[in-house]
């Protein structure tokens, strides 16, 4: 009879940056490499928070939106943030925007992709499996054990305490999940038409897709559309499946998805 492979070593770590918390799963590995790995990630994001934070007046990104600074002069990351949002801005046709109250305010981006950067960073320390949940936003790469995938709660907005839904990164190598909503934050999604808090028939929009860059994206973008344009706007995109759910408490998914819950 063929003994069942070990479990893989688990390492877990949770660091308060950028206003949230960070929670880092790590499976497999060797010590050392793995804990340098961590190191660095965790380093990573502070020096994240002080490059891009809104809330600092001594950041780049402050400092580059008072015209102190121009993108030149600026760490090369805030030039490869400005381009991924340019990006989501033109793929959601304006529904994205890094300005707020007319200033520049890359968050929208940021969390999001510096948990996918924290992730690929451990993940390349040769671990099995890894997942970094950025204040409920979660990537996921490899696995956390034999026979065993990366599953993740999505939180029921309106029932608090229970689970809308359960998603399975069953086989694949990288899976990224983000919520846009008002139960965390409150009313924080803007309407790019009106520089004013979105309004629409949503509470809670969650993207699934490879990546947590644009997962994040996609979801505020969809949030601030409201569910009918949301919805076929996410079912056109490549790789991305989505749950929407109501102020009426009615729940929409895009057609894939059933095969991502489990």
């Amino acid at each position: 009879m063929t003994e069942p492979a070990p479990a893989p070593a688990v390492v877990r770590h949770a660091e308060e940056v950028m206003g949230t918390v960070f929670s880092f799963d790590v499976r497999g590995g060797e010590p050392e490499p793995v804990r340098a790995a961590l190191e660095e990630a965790i380093a990573s994001l502070h020096r994240v928070n002080e490059v891009f934070s809104t809330y600092r007046e001594d950041s780049q990104v402050s400092r580059l939106a008072r015209g102190e600074l121009t993108v030149e002069e600026c760490d090369p990351e805030v030039a490869e943030v400005l381009a991924l949002g340019e990006e989501a801005e033109r793929v959601s046709e304006g529904w994205f925007s890094m300005r707020y109250q007319g200033r520049l305010d890359p968050t929208g981006v940021v969390k999001g992709w510096a948990a996918e950067r924290a992730a690929r960073l451990i993940a390349a320390a040769g671990v099995s499996g890894v997942s970094v949940n950025g204040g409920g936003d979660v990537q996921l790469l490899g696995v956390p054990g034999p026979e065993r995938p990366w599953r993740v709660g999505v939180s029921d907005p309106l029932r608090p305490g229970g689970l809308a839904a359960v998603v399975s990164a069953a086989g694949a190598d990288e899976l990224a999940v983000a919520t846009s909503g008002t139960t965390e934050r409150g009313a924080h999604i803007v309407d790019p038409r009106t520089g004013r808090s979105a309004v629409t028939d949503l509470v809670a929009v969650t993207v699934v897709a490879p990546r947590l860059t644009w997962a994040d994206c996609w979801a505020t973008a969809a949030f601030a559309m409201g569910s009918r344009e949301a919805l076929a706007w996410l079912e056109a995109l490549p790789d991305v499946e989505a749950l929407l759910i109501t102020a009426g408490d009615e729940v929409r998914c895009t057609g894939g998805l059933a095969r991502r819950l489990g």
